[in-house]
């Protein structure tokens, strides 16, 4: 019979201490604490670049239970900082399964806090925001656990972006695509990917910081604005390039992080949400068609705004919002091919409510080209 993994805890900064054990890496872990409502695909969640720097927890009762496989992950490793959780199966069952999610974890050096009561935990961020915490080995904190705590940085003011970005630029997707996109890589999820190249397009990859000059001498039919994770305010490169770039009135299409820069690229600020939006049941209405969607969704910052605009940039119309608290969760430039959304559209698993927003991307990439009438959707 196994041994019981040893007893750890999870300290916020608030200091609400949670118990559980510790199975992986029993060195304190410190990031911030959030927490995700999505009831499968855990091995999409943990490889997500916009997870890094955080610990996510797991609302879900058990997790593992379906073991990993080599073909969902988002990214090459896991990006999380740690899970919380209530149970972590010993045992797997999926005929696409190639391991077990506790070996994978702990061989990326992850550490998992399991048999901690999530719903109290998750009550408790609902309540008060999400905050940094510290994972560490026994039941009472040690002097090295608060001083890793003490440490950490606060998410406001942290550029991932950069950090999570590759590093050189790479294509995805059949050669002799109809169409090319750009996609400036921000934390970007594989699925995305695999959608554009299921709506026929090939896709070069580039690094965060790459300028728009290179860009536009790619001569793409369209760009993209990935994804990502930390404050969109602290990437303080990317306005001038997506500015650029929508000065010679090239279609750019932004997802999450994207949306964001999109918003601060003309005039507008970002906030800091309590806790963020993060799984895959988030209400959104489309504003021009009443149609509610069902999204995924992975967000601590959010676009200021209402449905009448967006604070400090007239140029920009809101397209969407979230039912559940106002928040904006789409935009698009009144007059440009432009637009992007809060929300997960390549959702994998996950509602696909918003797939058919790549149709409306390559719309605008047809258009550019005179093969659909000029026209804004």
């Amino acid at each position: 019979m196994n041994a019981l993994p040893p007893k750890g805890f999870l300290l916020l900064e608030d200091g609400t201490l949670f118990l559980g054990r510790l199975v992986g890496p029993t060195t304190p872990t410190v990031a911030e604490i959030v927490f995700t409502t999505v009831m499968t695909g855990y091995q999409e969640v943990f490889t997500d670049p916009s997870f890094r720097g955080q610990t996510v927890v797991m609302t879900s009762p058990q997790i593992g239970n379906y073991g990993i496989n080599t073909d969902d992950p988002e990214s090459a490793r896991p990006q999380v900082a740690a899970v919380v959780c209530r149970e972590l199966s010993p045992t797997y069952s999926n005929w696409r399964a190639t391991g077990s999610l506790q070996d994978w974890l702990a061989a990326a050096e992850v550490p998992v806090l399991t048999e901690v009561d999530t719903r109290r935990l998750t009550k408790h961020l609902r309540s008060v925001g999400v905050m940094r915490g510290v994972i560490a080995l026994g039941e009472t904190p040690s002097a090295e656990a608060l001083a890793a705590l003490e440490a950490c940085p606060s998410m406001e003011g942290l550029d991932l972006a950069t950090v999570v970005s590759t590093q050189e630029r790479y294509d995805w997707g059949h050669s002799q695509a109809p169409y090319h996109v750009v996609a400036y890589d921000y934390g970007i999820k594989r699925n995305i990917l695999r959608l554009f190249d299921a709506h026929g397009c090939r896709v070069t990859v580039v690094p965060s910081e790459t300028p728009a000059d290179q860009v536009l001498a790619m001569n793409p039919d369209g760009v993209f604005l990935s994804n990502g994770p930390g404050d969109p305010a602290a990437v303080t490169y990317a306005p001038d390039n997506i500015r650029t770039i929508a000065k010679a009135e090239v279609p750019i299409f932004g997802i999450c992080l994207g949306h964001q820069l999109l918003g601060l690229t003309f005039g507008g600020r970002t906030v800091k949400m309590p806790y963020g939006h993060r799984g895959g049941n988030q209400p959104v209405k489309d504003l021009a068609t009443g149609q509610v969607l069902i999204t995924a969704q992975n967000h601590g910052f959010a676009v200021a705004g209402s449905p009448d605009g967006v604070e400090g940039a007239p140029d920009l119309a809101v397209t969407h919002i979230n039912l559940n608290d106002g928040t904006v969760e789409g935009l698009r430039h009144r007059s440009l091919p432009i637009f992007a959304v809060q929300y997960h559209p390549e959702a994998a698993p996950g509602p696909h409510d918003a797939v058919p927003l790549f149709d409306q991307f390559l719309s605008a990439l047809r258009r550019r080209r005179g093969e659909e009438a000029q026209t804004l959707d």
